[in-house]
């Protein structure tokens, strides 16, 4: 095996781990894949001699990577700030193994929120809070002291508590309401709905630029269920169960073709936020 073989089987062993860091960073499964597949081209480029540890060589190269996107997309103000891609599975029964990597993935509602965030303190909190990377180790990628790259962190976690709504961590819990949702709206019940709606329930629509189908979103069970009694009648049969970013959620296939994934957010037995994407840019074949 050549020493370049070798290389390329070591980073092979962390495409996964970073491939979950630009995901997190960017929110977009492709844009991810572009980071991760920068970073390879930048280690083979590298002399690697005097890399003591290559996992956190690699950690500091992609997530610069990522933070040089994120500006340019905050920079490209003609561009949609909304670049959220989910992940979807069709049947996780079927596939325990690509469930099991799923099991930790970042839900839709968590994604939107940390689009909010600027970039750098986007970073700080995906590689500290939910990579467990030190300080330290941010400051040198954001340029700053490690006690600024701490302030950053803090920053973005009190935003990410006071949006993103807590996660009910049983996933056959989270699958039993949706299905009631799912069964509600497929019958037209709209008190049915509100039983499974929680009163301050957020619902997103994820369209494309210029799609008439996008309009703000909706806020309050009684919005939320009439909104989707009234738009989604059509798209309601053509409904099925599946796995949306490791968590419960819906997916409208016709002919073979995904026409839409929603990802929803399970607290306390009802439904706190939905994040529907309709972009067909961003909808994946469901694995």
């Amino acid at each position: 095996m050549t020493e370049q073989q070798l290389l390329a089987e070591q980073f092979e062993s962390h495409r996964g781990h970073l491939r979950g860091i630009a995901y997190r960073m960017l929110g977009s499964t492709s844009e991810a894949e572009d980071a991760v597949q920068e970073a390879w081209i930048r280690l083979s480029r590298s002399d690697t001699a005097a890399v003591a540890n290559l996992r956190a060589w690699l950690n500091v190269v992609v997530s610069r990577v990522c933070l040089d996107m994120l500006r340019a997309r905050r920079a490209r103000r003609e561009d949609p700030v909304d670049t959220v891609e989910p992940v979807v599975l069709a049947d996780p029964d079927d596939n325990p193994a690509a469930q099991a990597e799923l099991a930790d993935s970042v839900g839709l509602a968590l994604l939107v929120v940390l689009d909010t965030l600027a970039p750098a303190e986007r970073l700080a909190f995906v590689l500290h809070d939910m990579f467990g990377v030190a300080f330290d180790e941010i400051a040198t990628i954001v340029d700053r002291s490690p006690g600024a790259a701490k302030q950053l962190a803090s920053r973005a976690r009190r935003r990410v508590r006071g949006a993103a709504p807590p996660v009910d961590p049983d996933l056959a819990r989270q699958r039993e309401v949706v299905a009631a949702f799912l069964a509600a709206a497929q019958a037209g019940d709209f008190e049915a709905l509100l039983k499974v709606l929680d009163p301050h329930v957020v619902f997103r629509i994820h369209a494309a630029p210029g799609d008439p189908r996008a309009r703000p979103a909706a806020v309050g069970a009684e919005a939320v269920a009439g909104q989707v009694l009234a738009q989604g009648a059509p798209f309601a049969p053509l409904a099925e169960p599946a796995l949306v970013n490791g968590g419960a959620g819906l997916m409208v296939r016709r002919g073979g073709r995904l026409l839409g994934a929603m990802g929803c957010t399970v607290s306390e037995g009802r439904i706190t936020s939905m994040d529907l994407v309709i972009d067909p840019d961003r909808l994946p074949e469901p694995g």
